[in-house]
């Protein structure tokens, strides 16, 4: 907790407080909680945790909670409110945190899952839902049950969303008008979760008890088999890309990390641009793999320790076509393809490889362009050190609409202002080329903003 910031740290203590104050009622004598359900519906969602420990088809691969959410639905129609909130606590203080910190995200996780099957429960109530439910032996009052699991479903979505976006907005800085942004992607598969969850608990009154509505949990194992293929495919993908940025940092030490802090720089404009998720993780991927082109290049050329001649400066200015072949078959990069072929690319047309101006350079490709020079310019290489981030913001800004567009050089800004750099992405220098006697010669008089991430007088 202690690595928490202050506003997040009060955030889960809020949370977690009145996830208590709404569990109370349903631990105090006379409360009359049917303890029976409750426990039952608990283990339940406590075993969804297995598939993230045990795979049942090969490695283990994390399923999400989502899969699991009719389950917390199904509770929210069958058990009184503070019941409720106590169904999901087993399995969110048991499940499995892959990112620090751990206790502060599983403690998060609880409260956020309690009070938002509490309010779900308390909407469902409100709205007459328990009597269209009917009691054991009798049943559900259709089409009218459906009116209040569906309101159910929202009040679900609606809390959960607020809690993500009050998360993201105080631990991780994420602004306001960003952090509640995914509110009505959900509301779609929420409501398919309740008409699951509704199913569900149909069963569980019917005559044949808490057995029947077992069988509505099949689906919802599947789901999370489907969820763990997606899951496992993902890091492969990730895999894939990390093993092409080590043969490039391999063939090319002197720009060692480089890539990486070029995917993490593009992903904090993209966030400042408002991008959605899929769009800004094929940003970072396009920031990451920018340079790839570069396995396509002589080792000699790219280690040359004298000045370039024509030829050679020619040779190395093909790594964008050399990486966009390279990547041309790899389907889940989609626009990052773009960004690997054009981040040459200047706004005035004097760019590389098709001298391509203005508007016609891809959005990717521009944004890349604006992380890649500032961090060639903030990093430090053998050969000199690297600017300090407010001259490299300098430079950046001088050369904004005709290098650069500008809305990129203004969101870079703000992310820097917001988030800082060393303290989210480490400088680092070349292990390789530290070893080596530092060079002389310095950077032709008038290099541009973008001054190569490499050597002086290259291109990057």
């Amino acid at each position: 907790m202690r690595s928490t910031p202050g506003a997040a740290r009060l955030c889960i203590l809020a949370a977690s407080a009145g996830a208590a104050l709404c569990a109370l009622p349903a631990l105090l004598p006379g409360a009359g909680t049917p303890w029976g359900t409750l426990a039952l519906l608990a283990a339940l969602y406590l075993v969804r945790e297995v598939p993230a420990r045990r795979s049942f088809f090969g490695d283990p691969a994390p399923v999400t909670a989502g899969a699991f959410f009719p389950l917390l639905l199904a509770a929210a129609f069958l058990l009184p409110p503070a019941a409720a909130v106590l169904v999901s606590l087993p399995g969110s203080l048991a499940g499995r945190i892959e990112q620090p910190p751990v206790a502060a995200r599983r403690v998060w996780r609880a409260a956020q899952l309690a009070l938002t099957v509490g309010a779900a429960s308390w909407a469902y109530a409100l709205l007459g839902g328990p009597a269209s439910l009917g009691g054991s032996g009798s049943g559900a009052v259709l089409p009218y049950a459906l009116l209040p699991a569906c309101a159910t479903a929202l009040v679900f979505s609606a809390v959960l969303a607020a809690l993500d976006g009050a998360i993201l907005a105080t631990a991780e800085r994420v602004p306001p008008r960003h952090a509640w942004r995914g509110l009505h992607a959900s509301v779609g598969p929420h409501l398919v979760h309740a008409l699951a969850g509704l199913m569900m608990a149909v069963l569980w009154r019917s005559p044949y008890g808490p057995v029947s509505a077992l069988v509505v949990l099949l689906p919802m194992y599947i789901s999370c088999w489907v969820f763990a293929q997606y899951h496992r495919q993902h890091a492969a993908h990730r895999a894939t890309i990390r093993a092409l940025v080590q043969a490039v940092d391999i063939k090319d030490g002197y720009t060692r990390g480089h890539s990486e802090r070029v995917g993490r720089a593009s992903e904090l404009i993209a966030r400042e641009l408002g991008m959605e998720e899929r769009r800004m993780e094929a940003l970072r991927f396009a920031g990451v793999l920018h340079d790839v082109g570069k396995l396509g290049v002589p080792t000699r050329v790219l280690r040359k320790e004298g000045p370039l001649t024509p030829e050679e400066r020619r040779v190395i200015e093909l790594h964008p076509e050399y990486g966009h072949e390279i990547v041309r078959g790899i389907g889940f990069l989609d626009e990052a393809r773009a960004a690997i072929l054009h981040h040459h690319e200047r706004l005035d047309g004097s760019g590389y490889p098709y001298g391509l101006s203005g508007e016609a350079i891809p959005e990717f490709a521009r944004v890349v362009a604006v992380a890649d020079a500032f961090d060639a310019m903030t990093s430090t290489r053998s050969y000199r050190p690297g600017r300090p981030v407010p001259a490299a913001v300098a430079e950046l800004e001088r050369c904004a609409g005709s290098q650069f567009d500008p809305r990129m050089v203004r969101a870079l800004v703000r992310a820097l202002d917001r988030h800082g750099w060393s303290a989210t992405t480490p400088v680092t220098s070349d292990e390789e080329a530290a070893s080596r006697p530092p060079r002389q010669r310095a950077a032709p008089s008038g290099t541009p903003a973008a001054g190569p991430a490499g050597r002086p007088g290259r291109p990057r």
